[in-house]
C-alpha cells in the first residue's frame, strides 16, 4: 500500500504534463502533491517544506534537472534530509543517464512510458524513502544519545581514569567534606613537559601506549582514595584529602615526582624517560568559599615554576576575606 502522506513535488515548467502527473499519483492515493513550474520555485519550495520525492522534467529553461538536483543536494546536507530524485527524460544512452547518476539522480522515468512507468516507479521510490527516512531518523537519534552520554561521561576512556569532568564534581565535593567535617584539600596538577615532541616523534599509538604507562604508575604511586583523573594529553591532576593543612607541603609529594621522573616507561620504542611537573594548591575551611575552576586555575598558574625547578611546586591559599 502506498503511503497517502508521502511528500511528492513534481517540477515541470509543462503545465499539461504536471496536471497529468498530479491526476496519476492521485487516483493512486498520493495526497500531498505540490507543484512547481521552474526549478527556481521548487527551491524555493523544499526550503520551507523538503520533499520525499521530487519529479522533475530534466529539460527545463533557465535551471535543468541535474542543476537542480545539485541544489537539492546541498539543501539536504543542511537540514539533514534526503530527496529521492527522479527525472523525467527522453535522452537515452548510457553515457547520459551515468553521468546523471554520477550528479546525484535517483531514477528516471522515460517520458514515451509515462504512462506505464510513473506509478510502478514511485511506488519503489515510496519503499525507499520509508527506509531512508527511518534511518536517518535513526541516525540522528544515535547521535543524539552519543552526545548525552559524552556530556554526562566521567571516565577517559584511553586510560579508565576519572575525566575533567569528574575532577570538578570531585572537587565540589571535597571542598563540602572539608567545609562540614574539617581537614584539608590538596589538588596536585601534573604535567607532562615534552609531551608534544614526544607525539611528533613516536606518532598517536605509542603516545597512547606512554598514557597508559603515566596512568598505571601513577595509580601505584598514589593513596587508594586519592582521586586520580587524566586531564588532556598533557595533563593529569590528583586530590587527596588530608588531616590538616600542613601536609600539603610539596616535601609531601616528593616520591609522586621522582616516581615519574627517575624511573623510565618500558614502550614499543624502548625506554622512555620523562620530564614531569608537579604543582599543588592546598586549602582548608577557612579559604572557602572557592569553585574549582579558581582552583584548578591557581595550580596552571605554578606548573611553569616546576618544569623550571625540576621540584614540585606548591601554594595554600589564605583564609578567604
Amino acid at each position: 500500500m502506498p503511503n497517502p502522506h508521502l511528500s511528492i513535488l513534481v517540477v515541470d515548467d509543462a503545465k499539461f504534463s504536471s496536471a497529468m502527473i498530479g491526476r496519476a499519483l492521485g487516483q493512486v492515493g498520493y495526497q500531498d502533491v505540490r507543484f512547481a513550474n521552474s526549478a527556481a520555485e521548487a527551491i524555493r519550495q523544499l526550503e520551507l517544506r523538503p520533499a520525499s520525492v521530487l519529479l522533475a522534467d530534466w529539460l527545463m529553461p533557465q535551471m535543468d534537472g541535474l542543476e537542480l538536483t545539485g541544489r537539492v543536494r546541498q539543501l539536504d546536507e543542511m537540514t539533514d534530509h534526503y530527496t529521492y530524485v527522479m527525472l523525467l527524460t527522453g535522452k537515452e544512452g548510457e553515457n547520459v543517464l551515468s553521468e546523471a547518476f554520477d550528479r546525484g539522480v535517483d531514477d528516471f522515468i522515460n517520458k514515451a512510458q509515462m504512462n506505464e512507468q510513473l506509478v510502478p516507479r514511485v511506488y519503489a521510490a515510496d519503499r525507499l524513502c520509508n527506509t531512508l527516512q527511518r534511518l536517518l531518523q535513526e541516525n540522528r537519534l544515535l547521535t543524539e544519545n552519543i552526545a548525552s552520554l559524552e556530556q554526562r561521561n566521567l571516565v577517559d576512556t584511553l586510560t579508565g581514569l576519572g575525566n575533567a569532568r569528574y575532577l570538578r564534581q570531585k572537587l565540589l565535593d571535597s571542598m563540602r567534606q572539608v567545609e562540614s567535617r574539617g581537614g584539608a584539600l590538596c589538588y596536585l596538577l601534573i604535567g607532562l613537559q615534552e609531551a608534544s615532541e614526544l607525539r611528533q616523534r613516536h606518532g598517536n599509538d605509542f603516545y597512547n601506549e606512554l598514557l597508559h604507562g603515566v596512568a598505571r604508575r601513577l595509580q601505584q604511586l598514589v593513596r587508594p582514595l586519592d582521586v586520580l583523573v587524566r586531564l588532556d594529553d598533557n595533563h593529569f591532576a590528583l586530590i587527596t584529602l588530608l588531616e590538616g593543612l600542613q601536609e600539603c607541603s610539596p616535601n609531601s609529594f616528593k616520591r609522586l615526582h621522582e616516581g615519574l621522573n627517575l624511573k623510565a616507561f618500558k614502550t614499543s620504542e624502548g625506554f622512555i624517560s620523562l620530564k614531569a611537573g608537579i604543582c599543588l594548591v592546598g586549602l582548608d575551611a577557612q579559604a572557602l568559599p572557592i569553585s574549582p575552576e579558581s582552583l584548578i586555575a591557581h595550580a596552571s598558574t605554578l606548573l611553569p615554576e616546576s618544569y623550571a625547578s625540576a621540584r614540585v611546586a606548591g601554594m595554600r591559599l589564605p583564609p578567604a576575606r
